[in-house]
Order: structure tokens, then C-alpha cells, then sequence
């Protein structure tokens, strides 16, 4: 019988976004083939980590061990406070210098062009420049300059890429959203000023994407912080129990695929 292909759109949301590994290892787990992964922001840095070809465990003791200096790289404030090279020589190293194009699983990666105001869909070209233009909030990273282009946070146009894995050829899409909204978010910095307006920004467009999606998986992980990587077990092990929640919601739309496709 005809196998379906599935995609996971890996969606943004800064430290949050670790509940990404935890959905993974439960797929992995359970059998539920990946063929291509997109994600925006954090959702990108997984994806292309995982796409890398590393294990999940290693991922999980890599996740772990994350600090915030490895991405604390302050420049003066022209566009943005940090220059974001140190978080793209972590990236460069952490995915052997690969091109997108190289990696074990298709990956897609979203990021968008403050000058067209165009979303940006990435599937060639060097994994760290893709993903450090992916994650690149907006007043927070200085703008990933690529091919003429002045490339942002994906996350600003498109949270949850499942377009982006529909496209790819995925014939069920499985999305993790790790940025619903909260009633009653806590603002204490700038970075919480800028991530909480893109969420509120998106709150629309993400009822729409959810269209796009046979699998919608939300983590709650709205009680931490996005910018703080701390608690980081806790919020891979929700990723875990949210994917494992989805389990049967994930094999039904897989049976009503082969079913329909059945000859």
C-alpha cells in the first residue's frame, strides 16, 4: 500500500521552541516517518539540527547544555543589539557546514525580507546564514543580509510554516505551535516587548494556517520564558507529552490517507 509523505512545520517561538525535540523523539519512537521538515525561527534551528543528521539524544543533551552566551554577541544598536555571529558559528559548527541542500531530510526554512515585506522560503544555500536570517527578531538581531535581500524572523509573516510543508510535497502535515497566545503574559524586557507583539500580530493568521495542517500540536509552554533557556527538560518533556497526546489524532489521518488512496 502506497505510503503517505509527512512533513512537521516546526513553528517559532525562542526557548519554548525546544519542545520541538520532544514531539520529535516521540515520532521517532513511534515509527511515524519524517520526509521534510520547514520551520520558522527556532522551529528552523531544529529542523536544520535534526535535518543534520544527529541524534535525537545527542540533541537532547546538546538542548540541555544551551546558554545564552552563545548568542550574546552585543553590537552597537544600528539594527539590532546583537550582530548574531556568535549564535551563527554555533550553528555552522553544530551542522558540520552543511549546505540546506545536503541535509538528510528536506528542510525549508522561512524567514522574511523587511524590504519587499515578502516572505522568504529557503531551501538552498548555507544552513547557518538560513537559519541565522530565521531567527533574526526583529530590534534584537542585526538583519541576515542574503542575495540583496535583508532577511528577519520568519516568525514575523509566518509562525507556523505549514504552507511552506504542504508545498514541499507532504501529503499530511503535522504543525507544532510553541507561541499560542497567553491571556496574561508577563512583560519584563524588550526582547518579551517584541516577541509578545509578533504573537499578538500572528493570532489570525495562525487560525488560518491551522487549515493547512491535519495535526495541530500545541506544547503548553506558555508559563516560560522565551528568552531566558532555562527549564529546558521541562519544556522537552511537554513537547513529549503533547506529541504522544496527538499519537492517535497523527495515525488517523495517516489511515484516512492510505484509505483514500487505497487501490
Amino acid at each position: 500500500m502506497q505510503e503517505p509523505k509527512i512533513a512537521l512545520a516546526l513553528g517559532s517561538g525562542g526557548a519554548r521552541g525546544f519542545a520541538h525535540l520532544g514531539v520529535l523523539r516521540v515520532l521517532t519512537e513511534e515509527g511515524i516517518p519524517i520526509h521534510f521538515l520547514a520551520g520558522s525561527s527556532m522551529g528552523a534551528l531544529v529542523a536544520c539540527f535534526y535535518g543534520a543528521g544527529h541524534e535525537i539524544h545527542r540533541l537532547y543533551t546538546l538542548a540541555k547544555s544551551f546558554e545564552r552566551r552563545y548568542y550574546l554577541d552585543f553590537t552597537l544598536p544600528r539594527m539590532g543589539l546583537l550582530s548574531g555571529e556568535r549564535v551563527k558559528e554555533f550553528i555552522r559548527l553544530f551542522t558540520h557546514n552543511k549546505q540546506l541542500e545536503e541535509l538528510h531530510i528536506p528542510v525549508s526554512v522561512v524567514a522574511v525580507d523587511l524590504r519587499s515585506g515578502e516572505r522568504v522560503v529557503l531551501r538552498t544555500g548555507s544552513v547557518a546564514d538560513s537559519v541565522r536570517a530565521s531567527i533574526s527578531i526583529p530590534g534584537i538581531f542585526v538583519p541576515e543580509e542574503m542575495d540583496g535581500r535583508l532577511l528577519v524572523d520568519g516568525g514575523v509573516l509566518d509562525r507556523v510554516p505549514t504552507e511552506v510543508a504542504r508545498d514541499m510535497g507532504a501529503d499530511v502535515v503535522i504543525a507544532v505551535d510553541v507561541a499560542s497566545n497567553e491571556h496574561k503574559a508577563e512583560i519584563h524586557s524588550i526582547y518579551d516587548v517584541i516577541m509578545r507583539s509578533i504573537d499578538l500580530l500572528q493570532t489570525e493568521v495562525v487560525r488560518v494556517k491551522k487549515q493547512h495542517a491535519e495535526v495541530w500540536i500545541e506544547p503548553k509552554v506558555n508559563e516560560y520564558s522565551a528568552r531566558a533557556f532555562t527549564n529546558i527538560s521541562e519544556i522537552i518533556t511537554i513537547g513529549e507529552e503533547a506529541a504522544r497526546k496527538a499519537l492517535p489524532t497523527i495515525r488517523n489521518a495517516i489511515g484516512q490517507w492510505k484509505e483514500f488512496h487505497h487501490e
